[in-house]
């Protein structure tokens, strides 16, 4: 019986990477259809993945919401934060090349479950801290406690203090001393984002092949659309579970609510981080069942003309093309009957002359490097956002990753698809796409700039940033946290416990205010005869102080405004060149090398933004520390406070900065494209056509559906 190329296309495709004869095919073909009837095929498989890329999008945007958290609970620098941040490229960066090209010759779906099993249990590992550690223990004085001893603020005569306060104020150091290894428990969190990198691995390359393989080709646009679109949903309710959990105290349930002296709006405030997690690994693990069930093949849909190459690619394939690729065909056929797979590595010999070409190509290299700077900039602003929005303007965890998720996220979301339908609704070359992702990232980064004039001025505290005089400048703040008014009490620089004078100054201590008395307990205490309150405002008579820092300025709620408006429109500005950036990408390789191609640029993004970037701008951010925190058995904590107008500049700066020479890398591509298509409208005349030529042939136009889909990038939607 003939087998015709409509009916059985698999056959006749040069891209095969590894044919069958005609009979295993009959029977695996019939087997498919069996197992199809019984899971509902392509779409049962496109629902089970969309819920996985929500699952890993929202654990992924759980932890950017959770940075500051896990500062604090583990008394840690912005630095090391940094890297417990890229250790998730580092996991995806292990096991990517051997995913990437065994994957699918295995069965991809099962390979998927795995991936969500490894995923669940990192997300269950970054949690596991929080039952081996002791109870979180923040800063402060026995007065403001519910204890029956009474001690004053400020001990003049250490003679005087009771015996049994000391020793109760003794034993809670040397069992926090005890505990003090408890701090390097940060190294779970670590190891357990890795397993989530890992496991996050197979979830996008065979994911995303095994729709494209067998979903009807004018259906595998949209379908990867409503993937990438669930992507973009799932760190919106990432964010908002990051602010619900930002609400509730990080030992709730295992302390009693009422002993707790700070309230959320706190700065040694620290949320139930660990809850999230706890959530979202429950959400991976179920997302990862249905593929279990699912078949390894399904049968190929009618009207396909091959079997992995699409109408639109199958348009630039020449002969020359195919013929590389059946030496190779004939390699991997004999390691079929050989049924030996380390026979596949014979076809490595294609490796370094694919690398060679990529490497030659000019547009692909200098667009590597825009991408590679241009993500450097994003990454550091988007990891680091929450923290600059809490200490610029003075605003809680809770709420700000309540606007992030509600705001920002569907900003890029709409951007992303703005960029496809501009692309489809003007038919725009390779060239328009160069200039509109030019233009995105040009205006996109003019509006950050603006950023710079919609900052807060620092807090008054005493000692820090202001003097107990009142004079703003402070130059050693170490020597100026003691002054006269406190120099008769007995007290440690080293401690973070504010309190909110009547003239609106904060104080780092009570004791440091100088106050003699106190009355009340926990959140409602109340400082009196504080001899530093009444110093910078002689006509006031009052000298009293209650628990906690005091508010920013008049105008700094007006500047979050103002800086949430902007943040919006810039999100969705620099969105906007995302789609027409990635087409870019796509239409100036050859096409047979568009996966190694795409690939490399995965793993560049990766290695040369993903991981450094988190770490050099923790670095940063911390230069700008004003008091630095203290371990209970000494050494450098987390930092309690910084210096606003430095961590503007720094913050904002460094993103402006890579972002500009980003564009003169995407200006640089701009113009070897102009360069390159007038030499294609010489070329023409004699019927020759360039590999990345923009002339406007239909062949070349974005008039494709698959374009208006949200495109993927590596970690998209958590990058703004």
């Amino acid at each position: 019986m003939e087998i015709s190329a409509k009916e059985h296309p698999q056959f006749f495709s040069n891209t095969t990477v590894l044919p069958v004869d005609r009979s295993s095919f009959r029977s695996e073909s019939s087997a498919s259809k069996e197992k199809q009837s019984c899971c509902g095929g392509i779409k049962v498989f496109l629902g089970a993945l969309s819920f996985v890329y929500f699952a890993k999008a929202l654990s992924g945007s759980y932890l950017k919401s959770t940075i500051t958290q896990i500062e604090r609970r583990f008394d840690i620098p912005s630095s090391l934060v940094g890297i417990l941040d890229g250790s998730f490229e580092i996991g995806n960066l292990l096991i990517i090349i051997l995913v990437s090209y065994f994957g699918a010759k295995l069965h991809r779906p099962r390979i998927i479950g795995a991936g969500c099993l490894i995923m669940s249990a990192g997300t269950f590992l970054i949690a596991m801290p929080q039952f081996f550690m002791g109870r979180y223990q923040y800063e402060r004085f026995p007065s403001a406690t519910n204890t029956t001893v009474s001690i004053s603020p400020c001990l003049q005569d250490r003679s005087q203090t009771s015996l049994s306060a000391l020793e109760i104020s003794q034993a809670t150091t040397n069992s926090g001393c005890e505990k003090e290894a408890g701090s390097s428990m940060w190294i779970y969190v670590l190891l357990g984002n890795l397993l989530r990198g890992i496991g996050e691995t197979p979830i996008q390359p065979l994911g995303i092949t095994y729709i494209d393989d067998y979903a009807v080709e004018e259906n595998a646009a949209l379908y990867i659309g409503c993937v990438q679109t669930v992507a973009i949903i799932g760190p919106i309710f990432g964010f908002l579970l990051g602010s619900l959990c930002a609400k509730l105290y990080v030992d709730i349930g295992f302390v009693d609510m009422d002993s707790v002296t700070i309230t959320h709006k706190d700065v040694q405030w620290v949320g139930a981080w660990w809850l999230g997690y706890l959530i979202a690994g429950v959400i991976s693990l179920l997302a990862g069942i249905p593929f279990w069930f699912l078949p390894k093949h399904l049968p190929r849909p009618e009207g396909r003309k091959d079997s992995s190459t699409s109408s639109e690619q199958s348009k630039f394939i020449t002969e020359d093309n195919k013929d590389q690729h059946k030496p190779c065909q004939q390699q991997v056929k004999v390691a079929e009957m050989a049924k030996g797979n380390l026979a596949c590595l014979f076809c490595l010999a294609d490796f370094l002359p694919s690398l060679k070409n990529l490497v030659g190509n000019p547009v692909y290299i200098l667009y590597l490097c825009a991408s590679i700077i241009q993500f450097n900039s994003l990454i550091g602003m988007v990891t680091y956002k929450p923290k600059y929005i809490e200490q610029q303007y003075g605003q809680t965890s809770s709420k700000t990753n309540f606007v992030i998720g509600l705001i920002n996220i569907p900003a890029v979301a709409f951007g992303i698809f703005s960029g496809g339908l501009i692309m489809k609704k003007f038919r725009i070359n390779v060239t328009g796409a160069a200039k509109l992702s030019l233009g995105s990232s040009f205006f996109g980064y003019l509006l950050l700039l603006s950023l710079f004039a919609m900052g807060c001025e620092n807090s008054d505290v005493a000692g820090l940033t202001v003097s107990y005089h009142g004079t703003k400048q402070v130059t050693d703040y170490e020597q100026a946290l003691f002054s006269e008014c406190n120099s008769g009490c007995a007290c440690s620089q080293n401690d973070w416990d504010p309190i909110c004078g009547d003239n609106g100054v904060t104080y780092i201590s009570a004791c440091l205010a100088g106050c003699q008395a106190s009355n009340g307990s926990g959140k409602s205490t109340v400082f009196f005869n504080c001899s530093c309150v009444g110093t910078l405002d002689s006509a006031s008579q009052s000298s009293s102080a209650v628990v906690g820092p005091c508010q920013k300025g008049n105008e700094c709620p007006k500047m979050f405004l103002y800086f949430l408006v902007v943040s919006v429109i810039t999100s969705y500005t620099l969105s906007v060149g995302g789609t027409p950036g990635y087409i870019l990408l796509l239409r100036c390789i050859k096409p047979h090398l568009k996966s190694f191609a795409l690939g490399i640029y995965t793993l560049a993004i990766r290695v040369l933004a993903g991981i450094p970037a988190p770490v050099y701008f923790g670095v940063a951010i911390d230069t700008t520390c004003l008091k630095w925190g203290s371990k209970r058995c000494g050494g450098r904590g987390a930092c309690r406070l910084y210096d606003s107008s430095a961590l503007r500049y720094v913050y904002l700066g460094l993103t402006l900065v890579l972002g500009t020479v980003s564009i003169f890398f995407s200006v640089a591509v701009l113009w070897v494209l102009r360069k390159r298509s007038s030499q294609d409208e010489t070329l023409s005349a004699n019927g020759e056509r360039g590999t990345c030529g923009t002339q406007s042939r239909k062949d070349n136009f974005v008039n494709s559906d698959c374009l208006i889909q949200t495109t993927y990038w590596p970690e998209k939607e958590t990058r703004l």
